[in-house]
């Protein structure tokens, strides 16, 4: 099967990947303010159909909508690969965040374009350079050094901490396995599509378990997080999927592990400014400096080149 190649457009791919960043950095915090109010299947059924009412409503005031015929060769396998995995990171990311922490979550999710940027290699049968292990091992340091600092809430609550940790790791697994099956289909359909396709079968995936009655329930607070979470999903995801189209995925990978640090501003701020929105977190120098080995030993995995 022939794999998919990037544009070129390094500085276009770039500015996409950075504007990922921001969108999935400070998501977990209205993320951890909306499921207060409303559970995690009612959430992510309503982000998924907005997504899906918005990009179709865009694609079909462009005449962009994707042609039947094109649809009639896609590969329906990877598709439905795409839109079950994408479907469990969602679900189980937003479950993990509600037994630990914003922070928590978006350090351990930062696995999740490390193994999208192995299962790239995986693909193109390349093998790890010494940069690459060096990287792997910075990685490693940084996560023992962040969750060292997260030990007295293990002590305190030792099954819903590692319930929690259990649900993200297991999420960011799913999401490696998406992004891959995401960007092998852009072979056959151009980004837009794809995503159009993927926000509408995962609407129909979660509908079976949403309730929807607790939507009229919710403050103006909690329907303006939850409107901000859905955006984010057409907007950061979109920007996601054309990076792709425009740059090699370990390069959109290294840019992605920079979301980490703009979760830990976001939370500083939020807790400085808005200290009641969301439980203030208490991360020592120690805690903070793991996060930027994670971020560091990421960046040098995914860009160090790897021999065939």
């Amino acid at each position: 099967m022939r794999l998919h190649q990037s544009s070129g457009n390094w500085r276009l791919g770039l500015a996409l990947s950075l504007l990922t960043v921001f969108l999935w950095g400070i998501l977990p915090i209205a993320l951890a303010v909306t499921v207060q109010a409303l559970d995690a299947y009612t959430l992510t059924w309503f982000r998924f159909l907005v997504a899906f009412a918005l990009l179709g409503a865009y694609l079909a005031a462009r005449q962009q909508l994707p042609p039947i015929e094109k649809l009639r060769r896609l590969p329906l396998q990877l598709l439905g690969i795409a839109v079950v995995y994408l479907a469990i990171n969602y679900l189980l990311f937003l479950q993990g965040l509600a037994y630990t922490s914003p922070s928590h979550a978006e350090v351990l999710i930062q696995l999740a374009p490390v193994l999208m940027g192995l299962g790239g290699i995986f693909v193109f049968k390349e093998r790890y350079t010494p940069r690459q292990w060096i990287g792997l091992g910075v990685l490693s340091l940084g996560l023992v050094l962040f969750f060292n600092e997260q030990l007295r809430v293990f002590i305190a609550e030792p099954t819903k901490y590692l319930l929690g940790s259990g649900m993200v790791v297991v999420g960011a697994i799913t999401w490696a396995v998406y992004a891959m099956a995401q960007k092998q289909l852009l072979q056959k359909l151009p980004s837009s599509h794809i995503m159009l396709l993927i926000y509408g079968s995962c609407a129909l995936v979660f509908t079976p378990a949403t309730s929807p009655a607790q939507l009229l329930t919710l403050s103006p607070l909690h329907w303006g997080m939850l409107i901000f979470c859905a955006l984010n999903t057409v907007f950061a995801y979109g920007a996601f999927a054309e990076s792709l189209e425009h740059w090699e995925a370990s390069k959109v990978s290294a840019v992605l592990a920079l979301a980490p640090l703009v979760t830990l501003v976001s939370m500083s701020a939020v807790s400085l400014f808005f200290p009641n929105l969301v439980a203030p977190e208490k991360l020592t120098g120690l805690a903070v400096f793991g996060a930027i080995l994670v971020v560091g030993g990421s960046i040098a995995i995914a860009l160090g080149k790897s021999r065939k």
